[in-house]
């Protein structure tokens, strides 16, 4: 029952409490974002979703214009703390996750959920191996098991086995306690980033 309704029902509720604070960090951010380099405030970042359908995630764009992709050995893309293609205030975006907050708006237009596994590139969902797919079998995250049990500075195969264990374990005192869990992640700024370098 929470799995079809519930988690739905608390997605919106949730998101639209979140609401005023997250159009607050966008007006204070957006200035900060365009004056830099003149580019968009806004990255309509292309992510597969439940049942694999493409979507639209929106972001504070955190990276130059027309930034490449740099990807790893094992295929994900690469989220260093050296990365040459975030700007400034994209950094402390990114270090503080409030290039994240749009998504709330993903939240209230059903493609995403506050608690779920973060969602992949297209190209990335073609590297799964076993089970790994199981993770689109719900709708992808703001934040999610993998993101505050690990982070970035796990191996992408072994955040996509967390993906997989959440979404065989799903239920509302896991998405509470991942919420939560959340936020002491992010103020302790906790696996950010890979733990090695993109070369290594």
């Amino acid at each position: 029952m929470y799995k079809r309704f519930g988690k739905r029902l608390c997605d919106i509720v949730v998101s639209l409490i979140a609401l005023p604070f997250v159009l607050l960090i966008i007006a204070i951010l957006a200035p900060f974002i365009h004056f830099e380099d003149g580019g968009p405030v806004f990255y309509n970042a292309p992510r597969v979703g439940k049942d694999g359908q493409d979507f639209k995630m929106y972001k504070l764009r955190s990276m130059k214009v027309n930034a490449p992709d740099l990807v790893m050995e094992d295929g994900s893309t690469y989220n260093g703390a050296d990365d040459p293609r975030m700007t400034r205030i994209g950094a402390f975006m990114r270090k503080t996750s409030l290039d994240e907050m749009p998504q709330f708006l993903n939240v209230l237009n059903g493609t995403m959920s506050v608690v779920g596994p973060r969602p992949d590139l297209r190209r990335e969902t073609e590297l799964y191996e076993g089970n790994e797919c199981m993770k689109l079998l719900v709708k992808p995250g703001i934040t999610g098991y993998a993101a505050v049990y690990g982070r970035n500075s796990l191996p992408w195969h072994e955040r996509l086995a967390l993906d997989v264990y959440y979404v065989e374990h799903v239920n509302f005192l896991l998405d509470v306690k991942v919420f939560f869990k959340t936020f002491s992640t992010v103020f302790a700024q906790e696996g950010i980033y890979v733990e090695n370098e993109k070369d290594s």
